[in-house]
This record gives C-alpha cells, sequence and structure tokens, in this order.
C-alpha cells in the first residue's frame, strides 16, 4: 500500500507541473492511471500470496505437531527433538473439552507473587506464571434435582477435572468435581436439600420414582385402631369368668385392668410398649439412586462405599478428599450422631453424619505420574526456582557457608532453624482423630 501511495503522489507531481500541451496531460494521466492499477493488482497478490503461505505454514505446523506428539490414551509423550521433551509426560485430554470455561462461572485470579501487604515475601518460590481464572466449584451441592453432566473440563487451578452439568428443571449451569467414569450425558443427583421427612411422606402416599409402595399415615393409625378395638372384644368376652377388662382411650398406651377375687385388691397397671418413631434415614437407605457423583449425607451411604468431597460441618460445603485420584471409605454411620471414615493417609477419624459426601473416587488418578520435563514448564505456572541451601551464605541459611558442601554438622533444617525431616511441628491433635495416620 506504501508503494501504490509514492506512485500515486509522483504522478500526481508531474501532472501539477506545466506541460507542453494538453494531448501530453492526457496521455500522463493515463499512464499514471495504468500504474497505479498495475500497483494495486501487484499488492493485492502479495497479499493474497501471503495469506496463503500462512495457512499453510500454519497447517503444516500443526501436522508436525502432531507427528512429533503420541496420545495412547491414558498420557501424551512428545518425540526428544530437545532434551526437555525426551522424558515430558502428561495425562492424556482428549476427553475434556477443547474450549474455555463458562465466562459467568469464572473469577480473575489476582496474584500476589508471594508478598503480603508490606511488600515482604511470606511465601518463598512464587510468582509468574500465565493468567488464570478460578473455576467457581459447586462443593456444597446445596440444590436439588436431577443434573446432566454437559462436559469435562481441565481446570489449572486443582489437579482433579472438572464436570459442567445443567439442571434438568432450572437449566442452571454449575462446576462440580468430575469423579472417575463420569461420562458427558450422564445424569447426577444431590440430595442435601431434600427434607427427609417431607420426602418420606411423599413416598409413603404412593409408588415413588423407584417402584417401592409404602402405606400412608392415616391407614397406619387406622390400622391399629382396628386391631385394639378387635383385642378389647374379644377379652371383653372372656370376662364371664370374673375378668373384668377397661381400655383407655389413650394414643400412647392402653390401661388393662384385672379383677381379683379379694375386693381389696388394688387394680395393676400394665403400660404396653410405646411405638417407635420413623427412622427417616433408615427408610430412605436402598431407595434412592447410589450411582457415581451423587451427592447425600453421610447417614444416607452404605458403608464401606468410596466416596470423596467430604464435608466438617453439618449442611456444609466439602472439605476433604478433593485432589487427584483421592477417595476415602466409609466405616460406620448412623442416623445421628458421629460417622467413621477412613482417609488416603490411613487417618480414620469422625465426621457429622449430617455432613455432605459424594459417591465415587476423584478423576485424573494418573496425575501424579506426570512429568515436566523442563524448568519452563515450572515457571508458566506461575513457581520460581529453588535455591539449596548449601549453596548460600552463613547468615542466609543454618546450611549456608562453610567449604564444600557440608552442612555443619546439622540435621537438615529450614531457613528458619526448624527441623525439616523427622522432626514434629504438630502441637495439638483434633479430637475427631481417632486413628491417625501411619507416620515413619
Amino acid at each position: 500500500m506504501l508503494a501504490i501511495r509514492r506512485v500515486l503522489a509522483q504522478q500526481a507531481a508531474r501532472l501539477a507541473s506545466p506541460i507542453g500541451g494538453t494531448r501530453a496531460g492526457s496521455s500522463l494521466l493515463v499512464s499514471a492511471g495504468t500504474a497505479a492499477q498495475r500497483a494495486l493488482m501487484s499488492a493485492r497478490q502479495m497479499s493474497s500470496s501471503s495469506s496463503s503461505s500462512s495457512s499453510i505454514k500454519n497447517s503444516s505446523s500443526s501436522s508436525s505437531s502432531r507427528r512429533n506428539t503420541k496420545d495412547d490414551g491414558q498420557f501424551k509423550t512428545w518425540k526428544p527433538l530437545a532434551p526437555t521433551l525426551r522424558h515430558r509426560r502428561m495425562v492424556s485430554r482428549k476427553d475434556l473439552h477443547k474450549g474455555g470455561p463458562i465466562r459467568e462461572l469464572t473469577v480473575a485470579k489476582r496474584r500476589t507473587g508471594g508478598r503480603n501487604s508490606s511488600g515482604h515475601i511470606t511465601c518463598r518460590h512464587r510468582g509468574g506464571g500465565a493468567k488464570r481464572r478460578i473455576r467457581l466449584v459447586d462443593f456444597k451441592r446445596s440444590e436439588p434435582g436431577p443434573q446432566q453432566v454437559v462436559r469435562l473440563e481441565y481446570d489449572p487451578g486443582r489437579s482433579a477435572h472438572i464436570a459442567l452439568i445443567k439442571h434438568m428443571e432450572t437449566a442452571k449451569l454449575s462446576y462440580i468435581l468430575a469423579p472417575a467414569g463420569l461420562k458427558p450425558g450422564a445424569v447426577v443427583q444431590s440430595y442435601m436439600g431434600v427434607d427427609l421427612k417431607e420426602l418420606v411422606k411423599a413416598r409413603r402416599l404412593g409408588e415413588g420414582e423407584d417402584g417401592f409402595e409404602l402405606e400412608t399415615e392415616g391407614e397406619s393409625e387406622a390400622a391399629a385402631t382396628a386391631t385394639g378395638e378387635a383385642a378389647v372384644e374379644t377379652a371383653s368376652e372372656e370376662t364371664a369368668a370374673g375378668e373384668t377388662v377397661v381400655k383407655e382411650a389413650a394414643v400412647e398406651e392402653t390401661v388393662v385392668l384385672e379383677a381379683e377375687p379379694s375386693p381389696d385388691a388394688s387394680p395393676t397397671r400394665q403400660p404396653t410398649k410405646r411405638a417407635a418413631e420413623p427412622d427417616f434415614a433408615s427408610d430412605l437407605v436402598g431407595k434412592i439412586s447410589m450411582e457415581v457423583g451423587n451427592c447425600m449425607p453421610l447417614k444416607l451411604v452404605p458403608m464401606g462405599a468410596t466416596i470423596h468431597n467430604i464435608g466438617l460441618h453439618p449442611f456444609g460445603r466439602g472439605q476433604l478428599v478433593r485432589s487427584a485420584g483421592a477417595s476415602a471409605q466409609l466405616l460406620y454411620t448412623a442416623s445421628s450422631g458421629l460417622a467413621q471414615i477412613r482417609l488416603t493417609s490411613g487417618e480414620v477419624r469422625r465426621i457429622p453424619v449430617d455432613a455432605c459426601a459424594t459417591l465415587g473416587q476423584v478423576s485424573n488418578g494418573d496425575h501424579k505420574h506426570e512429568k515436566l520435563g523442563s524448568a519452563g514448564a515450572k515457571r508458566r505456572r506461575g513457581w520460581r526456582p529453588t535455591v539449596r541451601g548449601t549453596a548460600m551464605n552463613t547468615h542466609d541459611h543454618p546450611h549456608g557457608g562453610g567449604r564444600g558442601k557440608s552442612k555443619g554438622n546439622k540435621h537438615p533444617r529450614s531457613p528458619w532453624g526448624k527441623l525439616a525431616k523427622g522432626g514434629k511441628t504438630r502441637s495439638r491433635t483434633s479430637s475427631m482423630v481417632i486413628k491417625g495416620r501411619p507416620r515413619r
């Protein structure tokens, strides 16, 4: 385009200069127009050739990148074209969504570089890295109803994958932790926001979704009343031998009076057993869906089940067992009180039975076998280099100074003098822990 402008400026200057006659001016104008057209055509040809070459280059680069990588569905490896690619191994993402997240379900991540409000470094080895957006994952699962899995996504803020689910009644979108084996199109449910008493009453009115039928509360009371009246009539027929039966119209107990031969004898009171209140939790166990990805209180989970995303407080959000490949096992539960779970570390602890738990194991279990292969991959994830203590000076680290690689006959310590290997750092233990994790 610059060349075209220059040619037009030169032709305009020539036209502005005095010329010998109108014929010469007209011929000069025609020649200027043809030159401009030729320059424009040449510029178009150059742009089209450059665009075609760039498209060819992009296609060739994508095809070459496919030739230089191998994805077997479990891991993705690279051809060793550079030393950093020789041992690089990442988990396959063939089944994950290729695009970005839902914008409304994310917030911007503001970083501090490991520094506090005064500008002092309080967390070492942090800084830099690519921009990120925090995915707002629903750990509480308080909205009941069926929800369909739309797709599985990669989350740069955690080791596990996340699943985008859509409520089948309200069409609301949300993110949850993706359990292992969850596929797009599956339907998951949450029983955290469901009133168990109302659910039992609704299912006692007739046949529920799972094909079971329970008698209503009125029918049970009528049956109990009919049984009591029949028993009274039978007892009254047997009083011909001198026995008298008196029935009191009470709801909680029935009093039976027996007449003895002596007129001074006082009647004896024989209370019957009171009917136990219905256990709503045990009534629902076995009648709700136990599919992978369903969230429910611990009192509804069958004992021995594999669970994740476990809460620490009643009706609170999940806080335990959320990393890739993690799982816990439910050892004991009841309709009230505390349940017992065994964590991946081997620790056994108590959890309130009203705390939430999700069935299944967390996805991306092969995350522990990944190898970044280069220092640059670590920097792009927001990690700065780590300097060994023996390479520092004496006033910078307890291992610093001296000649050679000596640590000064000291046990491994942190920069602040705390024992780094085997030293106890916990001053008190939680009363909810029954058995601690095994330690060396």
